[in-house]
């Protein structure tokens, strides 16, 4: 059973525009330095192992916001000590009522969950949908990407013609610091068909614990790095 010093250990190894105006993203592969790739590889899967070493850095939280590179990009710094202590990631009891294994996001609160065994979770601080642009339910994480491409959908290219140059026909944005979805990716699925529903990353660090996206839950860069590389394909998560 995974410990409490364990979780802290994991959360340790964790490690770091535009406002988002949809979560849709095409699938293309980016290209990466093979040796900077290795190392992330090496990085992610030590943070996705459920059991490590107990001796770790604790919830150090300028580690966990500090800037490092990724995928070819240099992810800022946040200044964590201006995000209010309760949306920074930490270790926390499963209050949730679900079993390990699952993401729930609490809309309200502004607060994702990822449980664990032992009755603890880690929770990470999120930016939620403005007001008619929510999506709730019971679904699954059917796949993710690193530095996805953003795709803005027909009807917001309707609203918003300025977009149109990021269209499917045009290829969509290219992934960066600017990119709407941030550094991950993690799509949702329900029945078998895409909900077109998203948690990302964003640099906008100051939007979590506000209802700042047009539906999709946001996290900050080094916040959804550190979830992507703990979930897998076919976790069910609960948005409520």
């Amino acid at each position: 059973m995974t410990t409490r010093r364990q979780i802290v250990s994991m959360i340790a190894l964790g490690g770091a525009a535009l406002a988002l105006q949809g979560c849709v993203a095409t699938r293309e592969p980016i290209n990466e330095d093979p040796k900077e790739k290795a190392k992330r590889k090496k990085r992610e899967a030590e943070m996705g192992q459920l059991k490590l070493s107990a001796t770790g850095r604790g919830e150090d939280h300028a580690s966990m916001y500090a800037g490092f590179v990724d995928g070819g990009f240099r992810l800022p710094t946040v200044p964590y000590q201006q995000i209010p202590e309760q949306f920074r990631r930490q270790i926390v009891r499963n209050s949730t009522g679900y079993p390990a294994g699952t993401i729930v996001v609490d809309t309200g609160a502004r607060h994702l969950y990822l449980t664990y065994p032992g009755g603890q979770a880690i929770r990470y601080g999120v930016g939620v949908g403005r007001e008619g642009f929510e999506w709730s339910g019971e679904a699954v994480m059917q796949w993710k990407r690193e530095w996805p491409k953003w795709t803005p959908p027909d009807e917001m290219i309707a609203r918003r013609p300025d977009l149109a140059k990021y269209s499917a026909e045009n290829g969509g944005q290219r992934p960066g610091l600017d990119n709407p979805l941030g550094a991950r990716a993690m799509y949702i699925f329900k029945d078998g068909k895409d909900t077109e529903f998203r948690l990302h990353g964003t640099p906008e660090w100051k939007s979590i614990g506000t209802n700042a996206s047009s539906g999709c839950i946001r996290l900050i860069n080094q916040d959804v790095i550190d979830l992507y590389a703990r979930v897998r394909g076919g976790m069910k998560i609960v948005v409520k």
